[in-house]
């Protein structure tokens, strides 16, 4: 495992809104009297998710004091995760699946469009808009490749839709989380071969409406 350490550069403090203040005290309540602990990765990613996508120390402190935790074992959690990034990341930071589904799929195309467009991993573009990191598996296998951007995943790329979708981020444009291709959830990419028939519960066929036999059961 490589090792993971704070970033050089610290802002002065931290400091959760008053709203994510409230959401971190509605999780901590969530926990009987001398749990509180339980809830420090919720707030490490409450916290990361206000800061720009990643963690600074003052924020792992502050985590810390209000579950009433040593600061080390906080900064062990921190360091031990990989969603945790301890340093900078650009406004859409991309984390690129790279294990077997999307290798075999095209994540090496993918891959040379960030190393192109953005720079090496962990660097931030010159714009501050992107910055990339290779990850292990994302759990989107079946529309591979894909990557997660900020919260969001968008799958079935290609080399120029994928292309596009930075072009549109980098503009502002509204995109389309999930398949870049149209794709309906993981259906098969050329659509559906089976189960293409719908029934109503008279056993009628009709678009939405639960199978023939399903419908049988339900009357039982």
């Amino acid at each position: 495992m490589a090792v993971r350490r704070l970033a050089e550069q610290q802002p002065a403090s931290f400091a959760f809104t008053p709203d994510n203040k409230a959401w971190c005290d509605a999780q901590i309540a969530k926990y009987p009297e001398g749990r509180q602990a339980s809830a420090v990765i919720p707030l490490l990613w409450k916290a990361q998710a206000q800061h720009n996508y990643w963690l600074p120390k003052p924020a792992i402190e502050l985590v810390a004091d209000m579950l009433a935790m040593p600061y080390i074992r906080v900064l062990e959690i921190a360091t031990f995760y990989s969603m945790f990034n301890l340093e900078p990341v650009g406004e859409h930071f991309i984390q690129l699946c790279g294990t077997t589904p999307c290798q075999l799929n095209g994540a090496e195309e993918i891959k040379k469009v960030c190393e192109k467009r953005i720079g090496e991993q962990r660097h931030v573009s010159a714009d501050g808009k992107f910055s990339w990191l290779e990850v292990e598996c994302l759990g989107a296998c079946c529309n591979a490749p894909m990557v997660q951007i900020n919260d969001d995943y968008y799958e079935d790329l290609t080399p120029e839709n994928f292309a596009k979708l930075l072009d549109d981020l980098a503009a502002g444009r509204p995109v389309s989380i999930g398949s870049q291709t149209g794709r309906r959830t993981s259906e098969p990419a050329g659509g559906l071969t089976s189960l293409t028939e719908f029934y109503g519960v008279d056993g009628v066929s009709g678009p939405g409406s639960a199978p023939a036999s399903a419908a049988k059961d339900a009357k039982i």
